[in-house]
């Protein structure tokens, strides 16, 4: 059985600081006796701010008994720092991608290539991205989350300015490949950091946390490269992508410390690692979720390849609209993710609450299939963004779930653990991808088709692998 809850950290003796109900405390003594001021505790946000010292939990050996009130404003400063951090490092993927779609039509007519060419950009990225995170997820197991991070932070930067000098499809598909290789490191390790510090419950209302920061992204993402468009081409979009990155970078060399101990580090070298997830695979339950979460995200991704060219192709909205609505969509995203971690989470099992979001994902995908075949006769785009928005929405509730209840069942290879989850979701958005563009740009009804076919798969994982029904009568029974 996967531990009840609290902080990981805590037990794993990682230095961390916060009281109240987001985070356990591990307070860390320096060489000279006094508080150390810890590092890497995203529960700090949950201090109440006008406490004037912070206590430490029962039964830590050397912990002193409370904090003074500078080191515990140090600590909570720490904390905000570290939890920005890992959102922008969870940003970086929808950043990477959602800027560019806006232009997406332009880089076809600009290269003289197929849109079905073009999408292949985002495939490529996409491919990077879950083929990346099975070397960086068991990289961080054996050399700690620091080192590995930042090398992936370097490559995706020099990777990115390549993709702002591409002369053709070819070559843009290619670095965009690159940078998804190197951009897989940030995914990875900022999920192994939140599992390093968080375990049950807690865990999932951290994941929430970061959906509320990465989740700006989205939103920010499309805006900015609309208005990058009106005074740009598409390159410039990747030249303000390379920014990005080198701030991250040095954000990251600053202020991220390291949350992966030597004594827990793997020493193993290719052959533990394949073995550490061949053991991971052959959890049913793991797997349940994780090929759940990838379907579902899927879904996710199938809206993401397909909606700039149903929003501006065949409903006939501007770059500028289509950003609006995106937005729109992500901040039904971020609200229900909040939802989520702060009123359902600890009030209902993560099952339930993950099985209805899956629910309402297969309904909204059901209708807008429904509508892109004409059964409810010419539709126009407010029926059909509406049901994206509720598609998009319900997303809140099943991401940060299934990564939740897949990592709680790993202790010892978080990292590992987190690529399997990365990969998979990246390797089926990555098919799925294509599929939505099979028949052209004048009709919505592949993505629709592909969103179904992935969130009645989605359910079926769910019901059929994790069958939670079985461990609810564990827990009702005290097993």
């Amino acid at each position: 059985m996967p531990e009840s809850g609290g902080s990981r950290a805590q037990r794993a003796h990682i230095p961390t600081s916060g009281t109240g109900p987001g985070a356990d405390a591990d307070l860390a003594t320096g060489a000279d006796g006094h508080p150390a001021v810890p590092h890497g505790d995203a529960g700090a946000l949950s201090v109440d701010p006008a406490a004037p010292q912070a206590t430490a939990p029962a039964g830590i050996p050397g912990a002193p008994a409370a904090l003074p009130a500078p080191a515990a404003k140090a600590a909570r400063r720490t904390g905000l720092l570290v939890t920005l951090v890992l959102g922008g490092l969870t940003a970086l993927p929808p950043l990477s991608m959602d800027m560019y779609l806006p232009a997406l039509p332009a880089v076809t007519d600009s290269l003289s290539a197929p849109a079905a060419t073009i999408q292949l950009t985002l495939t490529a990225c996409l491919a990077g991205m879950a083929l990346g995170q099975l070397v960086v997820g068991p990289m961080s197991d054996r050399w700690g989350r620091r080192t590995p991070l930042l090398l992936g932070m370097v490559v995706y930067v020099l990777a990115t300015a390549l993709c702002a000098l591409a002369p053709t499809a070819g070559l843009l598909i290619g670095f965009r490949l690159l940078q998804g290789l190197a951009g897989a490191a940030g995914i990875v390790i900022a999920r192994a950091v939140v599992r390093d510090l968080y375990d049950g419950v807690e865990m999932a209302r951290f994941f929430s946390t970061l959906m509320l920061i990465s989740g700006a992204a989205p939103i920010v993402a499309p805006l900015i490269g609309g208005q990058v468009m009106r005074f740009t081409d598409w390159r410039g979009i990747f030249v303000v992508l390379t920014a990005v990155g080198v701030v991250l970078t040095l954000v990251v060399w600053k202020w991220l410390h390291e949350t992966l101990p030597p004594a827990a580090r793997h020493t193993g070298g290719v052959t533990d690692a394949l073995r550490t997830m061949r053991g991971l695979l052959a959890d049913r339950v793991f797997t349940g979720y994780m090929v759940a979460g990838g379907l579902a995200f899927a879904v996710l991704f199938a809206y993401i390849s397909a909606s700039p060219f149903v929003v501006q192709e065949i409903y006939g909205a501007s770059p500028q609209t289509f950003s609006l609505l995106f937005g729109l969509n992500s901040i039904g995203l971020i609200a229900v993710g909040q939802i989520n971690g702060k009123l359902l989470v600890g009030r209902f099992r993560l099952d339930k609450v993950l099985g209805f979001g899956l629910a309402v994902i297969v309904l909204a995908a059901v209708a807008l299939l429904l509508m892109t075949t004409g059964v409810f006769g010419e539709v126009g785009l407010v029926p059909v963004a509406a049901g994206l928005f509720v598609l998009m929405s319900a997303m809140g509730l099943a991401m940060p779930n299934t990564n939740a209840q897949a990592l709680m069942r790993t202790k010892h290879a978080a990292g590992s653990a987190s690529a399997l989850l990365g990969t998979s979701s990246f390797l089926i958005g990555a098919v799925a991808s294509p599929l939505v563009g099979i028949a052209g740009e004048d009709t919505a009804v592949p993505m629709a088709v592909v969103q179904v076919v992935c969130a009645v798969a989605a359910v079926g994982c769910f019901l059929l692998l994790c069958r939670p029904w079985q461990r609810a009568g564990r827990e009702a029974g005290g097993l």
